[in-house]
């Protein structure tokens, strides 16, 4: 059998191929990562010291600040498990959206119906957050070791199964 070689050629060039796409792959990530990291502690430290200079610190600038910790947390979990933690966007969102209901009323703004919208948009979002934690409890994410190295039908290596959602 002559094919033989061509057989062994092609599967050497298909790990080629499959290493540097995962290096590439790999290298974005953790470029993004850090990129994403140091301008959300550089939004946060700037914020911050805006704060200070002002000399007084409003509720308003307290919740942008826990939006920034939010944010940080996601990148580091991000950055530990190589997943994406839903929920924490949700946090985030329902930081944003409390933090304009209280500038809202802080204003003196008129009461009106944006702030029953407002209001309905957080009930939304605290129900999505108990959607995602019932989901991932029930259903969860199939978590590999090591995701280089796969694991074939004949192999005794099995994956933990890790509680969370994607």
């Amino acid at each position: 059998m002559k094919i033989n070689w061509a057989e062994k050629l092609r599967q050497n060039v298909h790990q080629l191929a499959e290493s540097l796409g995962n290096l590439f792959v790999e290298s974005f990530h953790y470029l993004a990562l850090f990129a994403i990291g140091a301008v959300t502690a550089w939004a946060a430290v700037m914020e911050f010291l805006g704060m200070l200079d002002k000399g007084h610190i409003k509720i308003d600038d307290i919740l942008l600040l826990f939006i920034y910790l939010e944010l940080g947390a996601m990148v580091g979990i991000y950055f530990k498990t190589n997943h994406m933690p839903v929920r924490f966007l949700i946090y985030v969102a329902i930081t944003a959206l409390t933090r304009l209901l209280i500038s809202n009323v802080s204003h003196h703004n008129p009461p009106d119906v944006g702030i029953i919208y407002l209001c309905g948009g957080i009930l939304l979002l605290a129900f999505a957050i108990l959607v995602v934690r019932y989901a991932s409890s029930q259903f969860p994410s199939v978590k590999i070791e090591h995701p280089q190295r796969k694991v074939g039908a004949g192999s005794s290596e099995h994956p933990e199964v890790e509680k969370g959602e994607l």
